[in-house]
């Protein structure tokens, strides 16, 4: 098996290619996807940081971070001490031109006494420091104020403004996993085994699904606007960072950044801020747990592919995948054909050999990349996505939630698009023919004049 180490979307990747051809890769870190006019990471603002190489710092984040240039690895521990899950704020993206930057962490614990930690407030202002332009830190909480202010009873809490003057803390709204999987419960009653035409738009109002995504898409749009209009550098948390935080994250740089609107793009998304760092798909989903009741699972990532759907829909030549890519990987997600998705973090992938010992799902699609093709896709370098998070606009994505129903026809390809990709086809055709008879042509001026009966000869075309 051969083995390379590569920098790849801003990430270094362990590429490992087996002697049957199947490759499996696992991502070393969770930081951010430099471009060359960036001059890449780290510079003078941040650097990279070994402190977790051995998930010392944080079983359940990646092994190598990123942080504020001017912070030393002990003030990364003092302030990992304040964090949930010693889940400290570290970057996933920086803006190419204004330098802002998205920054994710888990809840500070404040408590009930209303606790405070000098260097956890001296750290968030390096972060703001990074830059020079910005004179507030926006803190983007995912919770509801009112969950925000509970959790101070379990140790947990938020920023207050006494604590970090420099910085201004927004609430999102975001109701918690419990809340979610009780409204995935509401959506599969309604679908399956019988679909209730006399009822339809109550009975799906009743679940508030599409509530729940209006909300997670209002939040991402919150923090892409804000790094997007250099305004201030942003960041996001909930209770433990791995939720509700990944959702705004991942989602806001799909709006920022067309290149993880493209399949590889995408595929570093998701390796990144969910599987690198640490949502826990396993208690999510239950893999290889019949406990059904189990109060840990929860549709949290099923729910963020469903607002990548509700974009693709609203954008629809902006992305270079299609809906099938996304069902595949939600398909794949329960399936535990490939080792992408097992396991609650990298540091229990790596304790499991789940690299060596798996395939990762994104080498079967990228074997088979034209099927996850969307032919309508424009590649569009510096274009910010601001989908419209209104409830006329979003739409329950009946080709994924009730394709299973046994009296819902099953929806044949959109003719426009099948259309689209036949004449795609028939294009390169013509072009691989023109092709050809540009090089005959170039063979016959080195050789002898000929006849223009013998040169017509070989024309061919269908016209």
């Amino acid at each position: 098996m051969k083995r390379s180490l590569m920098w790849m979307g801003g990430l270094f990747i362990i590429q490992s290619k087996s002697t049957g051809g199947s490759i499996r890769l696992s991502i070393w870190s969770g930081v951010h996807r430099a471009r060359p006019k960036e001059k890449g990471l780290p510079n003078h603002n941040w650097r990279l940081t070994f402190i977790n190489k051995c998930y010392e710092l944080c079983d359940t984040y990646p092994a190598l971070l990123m942080v504020p240039y001017r912070t030393s690895d002990e003030d990364l521990r003092r302030v990992a001490a304040f964090r949930s899950r010693n889940r400290i704020p570290v970057l996933s993206w920086i803006h190419p031109e204004n330098k802002t930057a998205i920054v994710r962490c888990s809840q500070p614990l404040v408590g009930m006494s209303g606790k405070r930690n000098k260097d956890d407030e001296k750290y968030l202002d390096a972060i703001r420091e990074t830059n020079k332009q910005n004179s507030k830190l926006t803190i983007y909480d995912a919770r509801p104020s009112v969950n925000a202010v509970a959790n101070k009873a379990t140790g947990g809490g938020y920023e207050s403004d006494d604590a970090y003057h420099n910085a201004e803390l927004s609430f999102l709204d975001i109701h918690n996993i419990h809340v979610m999987r009780e409204s995935l419960k509401k959506v599969k009653d309604i679908v399956y085994p019988n679909v209730e035409e006399s009822h339809w738009l109550s009975s799906l109002e009743s679940t508030h699904w599409l509530e729940h995504i209006k909300l997670v898409l209002t939040g991402a749009i919150q923090v892409a606007d804000k790094v997007s209009s250099g305004k201030s550098s942003v960041l996001v948390h909930c209770s433990d960072g791995w939720d509700r935080t990944a959702q705004l994250t991942s989602l806001a740089m799909l709006m920022l950044d067309s290149f993880y609107r493209s399949i590889e793009g995408f595929e570093i998304l998701v390796q990144k801020e969910w599987i690198s760092f640490g949502h826990k798909f396993a208690s999510r989903i239950g893999h290889g747990d019949k406990n059904h009741a189990d109060a840990d699972r929860s549709p949290i990532f099923l729910q963020f592919i469903d607002c990548v759907w509700q974009m693709s829909k609203q954008f629809p030549t902006a992305f270079e995948f299609n809906e099938r890519f996304l069902i595949t990987i939600l398909d794949h997600l329960y399936s535990c054909r490939f080792g992408t998705f097992l396991f609650n973090c990298e540091s229990a992938r790596e304790r499991q050999k789940v690299p060596e010992r798996t395939v990762s799902l994104w080498s079967m699609i990228n074997n088979n990349k034209e099927k996850f093709k969307n032919p309508f896709y424009t590649k569009e370098i510096n274009r910010v996505l601001y989908p419209v998070a209104s409830m006329r606009h979003l739409e329950l994505w009946v080709n994924y939630y009730i394709r299973w129903n046994p009296r819902i026809k099953q929806q044949q390809p959109n003719p426009v698009e099948q259309r689209y990709m036949e004449l795609l086809a028939l294009r390169d055709d013509y072009i691989k023919q023109l092709e050809e008879l540009q090089l005959a042509n170039s063979a016959k001026l080195s050789d002898p004049p000929t006849s223009p009966s013998q040169m017509m000869s070989h024309v061919q075309t269908h016209f």
